[in-house]
């Protein structure tokens, strides 16, 4: 399942993404909650009725893509989990060999925003960056999980833009400040569920900036696997459904160590992940 929420005529909703005769439309799921995180907290029974009503795809609720505007898949995470220096091409500054442990940081809420939603440079910094990841989302309560067990609580995945003030990230040893403006967490399309995408560990990653490829990578190339953050996570607090756990970004491309670094107003940027799709987003300045 390719599970969306979306607002129509003022309305923001819960649907799937279903193909029709060549056609892309959104098909709202009756009789399910409008909420992303109360879906997934329903569990088996929720996903049980998705598929029921994907499956007859009655046209009462057929809305064309076109007439719909999707929002992040989990507009409200109650943790956005992030991950440093994930792949072997992007392990820090002189490092030459991986961390025994994973760095983690946290985003706030307010970060997140939805496909075709403005990336906006704040006025106080000029220095805004992108980071295209793979975020895994949970489906279940998790707590002590074994890396044996960990895909049995994933919901699915989606893309992230880690978007980054690197003047902000660098003020101190803690990077939550640069990493936390407004709107510095796009993420989208959809929520593609775990039997769509039964190996994360098999998907091409690539971000382009204005047409210009500036990264690309496999997700093969993690450091540490989904199994393995799922695990130590767990281990020190109990992780909710619609927690985002983003695995963490490559390094850019010899293409973009030649161009500026930092995104500007008038940019696009546009991150495909293999089986999940893509996400687009322009960049404008503050207000």
């Amino acid at each position: 399942m390719r599970l969306v929420t979306f607002s129509h005529h003022g309305h923001v909703r819960l649907g799937a993404m279903v193909s029709q005769g060549g056609q892309e439309y959104v098909l709202e799921l009756p009789g399910l909650p409008a909420n992303m995180t109360e879906f997934l907290n329903m569990g088996e029974t929720a996903f049980a009725g998705a598929s029921r009503a994907i499956a007859l795809a009655d046209e009462r609720y057929l809305l064309p893509a076109a007439d719909v505007t999707l929002l992040a898949p989990v507009p409200r995470p109650g943790k956005i989990i992030c991950l440093g220096h994930n792949y072997g091409d992007h392990m820090g500054k002189d490092k030459t060999s991986p961390d025994e442990y994973p760095t983690f940081f946290c985003k706030t809420v307010n970060t997140i925003v939805g496909p075709g939603q403005a990336i906006v440079i704040p006025r106080v910094t000029q220095q805004v960056d992108y980071e295209a990841e793979l975020a895994v989302v949970i489906g279940k309560r998790a707590r002590h999980v074994t890396q044996e067990r960990a895909f049995e609580f994933v919901a699915g995945y989606t893309i992230f833009n880690d978007v980054s003030a690197r003047d902000y990230q660098k003020r101190t040893s803690q990077w939550m400040m640069g990493k936390s403006f407004d709107t510095f967490g796009p993420m989208g399309p959809a929520l593609v569920t775990t039997d769509e995408i039964p190996d994360p560990h098999d998907l091409e990653l690539a971000l382009t900036l204005n047409g210009l490829e500036m990264q690309r990578t496999h997700t093969r190339n993690m450091i540490f696997t989904i199994p393995y953050l799922i695990a130590y996570l767990s281990d020190v607090m109990t992780l909710e459904p619609g927690d985002v756990i983003s695995t963490g970004t490559p390094a850019k491309t010899s293409l973009a160590q030649s161009v500026p670094p930092f995104i500007k107003p008038g940019d696009s940027v546009r991150i495909h992940i293999e089986r999940i799709g893509e996400l687009v987003n322009p960049v404008v300045a503050e207000a």
